[in-house]
């Protein structure tokens, strides 16, 4: 198959903007690649902030892809009003090319105060009390270093208790559900709606050891595939739903739904303009918030449903 890649340099205010757009449209989400000026194998990634920073996407080349390229140029040409854009480059390249292309980008890095993602094909000497998540991101594109991501990661660091059963939708590499199994979680179901991204999560579960705890699956919470049901008859002690706005606005009931009494709720991928829609979807629930932590333009909610 060929694939088009879509490239666009833009100013560090525009990124959580033009990835927003991406999303919309391109295949397993957009690709933030900022500038690395630096790099130690314990203190990960140093970024210049003053640098571009490059977002990329991939489109399956079809009948549908010159509309989506259309709709992509005349939404960055109207964010280009507001904050420096730059040109949108285009590219076909084949399937391979695109799994392999980007791969010199991503580093070990670390995460809160001690996941640290291993790209698989980098060395690490893990130190006493780290949770090593060894990650081939493949076509998914979960590195763990977007802000959504990290925020993500935080959140399970700091609130995931042994034994809890976790449940982690938009799952792309599989990077939350393979942290979430190294944090001590129970059982862990990780679901994407994208084929690659689920047959890339389950080889990084495999390629972790944790086919034991966790179990991945195509499918959403309102359509999963017909093994899932049973799995997903019983309430969850942690949700983590790292997605974009709209969706999680249009899944507030079902993820509601989803959550134990007294369980927990973390929306992630919610670009700040869209963050009270959010919030109030999940309020309208009668879910509590408990947290609200941003990074850069995106925000991470954390909610959890009150006990009867």
């Amino acid at each position: 198959m060929k694939w088009l890649e879509l490239t666009v340099q833009v100013d560090t205010e525009a990124v959580e903007s033009v990835a927003e757009v991406f999303s919309r449209f391109v295949h397993g989400g957009p690709v933030v690649e900022e500038d690395i000026t630096a790099f130690g194998d314990r203190e990960g990634y140093v970024i210049n902030r003053d640098r571009p920073v490059t977002v990329r996407g991939y489109l399956p080349v079809d009948d549908n892809c010159g509309c989506a390229v259309s709709q992509i140029k005349e939404a960055l040409d109207h964010l280009s009003i507001l904050r420096p854009v730059g040109h949108l480059s285009l590219q076909q390249m084949d399937e391979q090319d695109w799994g392999q292309a980007w791969k010199e980008h991503f580093q070990v890095h670390r995460v809160g105060r001690r996941t640290v993602i291993v790209p698989s094909w980098r060395e690490y000497a893990p130190q006493p009390g780290e949770i090593i998540v060894s990650l081939d991101p493949g076509m998914a594109f979960g590195t763990g270093l977007h802000p959504t991501t990290r925020l993500c990661l935080v959140e399970l660091e700091e609130r995931l208790v042994p034994g809890m059963r976790v449940l982690d939708l938009g799952t792309g590499s599989g990077i939350l559900a393979i942290a979430a199994a190294r944090l001590g979680a129970g059982t862990v179901l990780a679901l994407d709606t994208d084929r690659v991204a689920a047959e890339v999560a389950l080889a990084n579960v495999v390629a972790n050891g944790v086919a034991n705890v966790v179990q991945v699956g195509q499918g959403t919470l309102t359509h999963p595939d017909a093994t899932l049901q049973p799995l997903l008859a019983r309430p969850w002690d942690l949700v983590v739903a790292n997605i974009i706005a709209q969706v999680l606005v249009d899944l507030a009931g079902p993820l509601a739904d989803a959550v134990a009494p007294g369980g927990l709720l973390v929306a992630s991928g919610i670009i700040n303009e869209r963050a009270a829609d959010v919030e109030s979807s999940l309020l309208a629930q009668r879910l509590t918030l408990l947290d609200r932590r941003t990074e850069g333009d995106w925000v991470t909610l954390v909610a959890t449903k009150p006990r009867s």
